[in-house]
C-alpha cells in the first residue's frame, strides 16, 4: 500500500507526488542547515586577515626572516659566547666557517657573528623606534589637518609638504649633521623624516572618512570633534597608516645604517650595521665574504620588511 501524499509548501520544490518520508528527509536536512548556519560566528577583520596573510606564502616567509632576526638581536647573548667589542688582533679577518667564527672575523678580529647579532639590536631598534614615533605624530597631523581643515589644516600639511619636498635621505643627513652622531639623534632624524608621509596617507585617508554617512551621523547626534575623530575617524584611518608604516621600517633601517656609514650614527666601536659596513669596506679585496656581511644583513631585513608589508596590505584589503 503506499504512503498518504500529504500536500505542503513542499510541494513547489518536490512536485505533489513526493511521499511523507522525502518531505520529513527534506526538513531535516533543511533544520540541519539552518542550524549550522546561524551556529557559525561571524569572522572578525582581525581574524580574516590573519587567515589571508598566511595564505600568502611569500609573507609568511618574509615574516619568519624577521621574526628570526629580532629574536636573534633579543637572545643574541644565548646564541653566541663571543664579546662584540673584544678583538683579538691574530685572528682579524678570518674567514666564514672558520673555527670558532662562523661568520669570520672583522680587521680587528672581532668576531662577526656576535657583532651581527648584538648590531641588529641597534639596527632594529633604529628600524622600529622612528616609524613608530612618525606614525603616531604623522597620524595625528593628519587627522588633525582632514577633520578641522580650513586655516589650521592647510598651514600643518603646506608645513608637512615643505619637509617632503626634501629627499629623504638629505632630510635625514641635514638633521643628523645638525644633532650631531649617535643613535638617539640617528632617531630624531629618520623619526623627523617618515612624520610627512605619514601625515598626507593620514589626511588623505580622514578625508576619504569624514565624508561618509555615519560620521555625519555622529556629527548629528551631537558628538563632539574629538569624539567623532576618536571613535569613527581614527579607527577607519588605522589600516591606512599601518599598512604604509609596515613599509618603512626597512627603509628606516637604511636611512640609519647610511648615516652610521658616513660617521652620524651609532658611534663606535658600537656593533651597528651600518658603521660595521663602513670599517670593513677597505677590506673587499682581501677578504670580500666577510666584508659584505653587514651589507647582507641590511639587505635581507629591508626586503623582508617589505614583502612582509606587501602581504599585510593585500590581507587588510578584503576586496583582493
Amino acid at each position: 500500500m503506499s504512503e498518504t501524499v500529504v500536500p505542503t509548501l513542499l510541494d513547489k520544490s518536490f512536485g505533489a507526488s513526493t511521499t511523507a518520508a522525502d518531505r520529513a528527509e527534506a526538513a531535516r536536512r533543511r533544520d540541519e542547515w539552518n542550524a549550522a548556519r546561524t551556529s557559525e560566528r561571524p569572522t572578525s577583520f582581525w581574524r580574516a586577515t590573519l587567515r589571508r596573510f598566511v595564505a600568502n606564502k611569500v609573507g609568511v616567509v618574509a615574516a619568519v626572516i624577521v621574526l628570526l632576526l629580532v629574536l636573534g638581536a633579543i637572545f643574541a647573548p644565548l646564541l653566541t659566547s663571543a664579546d662584540p667589542l673584544l678583538g683579538k688582533p691574530l685572528d682579524r679577518l678570518q674567514n666564514l666557517g672558520s673555527p670558532g667564527h662562523l661568520l669570520g672575523t672583522d680587521e680587528q678580529g672581532r668576531d662577526m657573528l656576535a657583532r651581527v647579532l648584538y648590531g641588529g639590536r641597534l639596527s632594529l631598534l633604529a628600524g622600529f623606534v622612528p616609524t613608530l614615533g612618525a606614525a603616531l605624530i604623522g597620524t595625528a597631523i593628519g587627522v588633525t589637518a582632514g577633520i578641522v581643515r580650513g586655516a589650521v589644516g592647510t598651514v600643518l600639511m603646506r608645513a608637512m609638504d615643505m619637509l617632503y619636498a626634501f629627499p629623504a635621505i638629505l632630510l635625514a643627513i641635514a638633521v643628523g649633521a645638525s644633532l650631531g652622531p649617535g643613535l638617539t639623534n640617528t632617531i630624531i632624524a629618520v623619526t623627523i623624516v617618515f612624520i610627512p608621509p605619514v601625515a598626507r596617507v593620514a589626511e588623505s585617508a580622514t578625508r576619504r572618512v569624514v565624508v561618509q554617512e555615519f560620521v555625519e551621523a555622529a556629527r548629528l547626534s551631537g558628538a563632539s570633534r574629538l569624539r567623532v575623530a576618536r571613535t569613527q575617524v581614527l579607527p577607519n584611518v588605522l589600516n591606512d597608516v599601518i599598512v604604509y608604516s609596515s613599509g618603512l621600517v626597512g627603509v628606516a633601517m637604511i636611512i640609519a645604517a647610511s648615516l652610521s656609514f658616513l660617521g652620524l650614527g651609532s658611534a663606535p666601536p658600537a656593533p651597528e650595521w651600518g658603521y660595521m659596513l663602513n670599517s670593513l669596506r677597505g677590506m673587499v679585496s682581501v677578504a670580500p665574504l666577510v666584508a659584505i656581511v653587514p651589507g647582507f644583513f641590511i639587505f635581507l631585513t629591508s626586503v623582508a620588511f617589505n614583502l612582509a608589508s606587501d602581504a599585510l596590505r593585500e590581507a587588510m584589503d578584503s576586496r583582493l
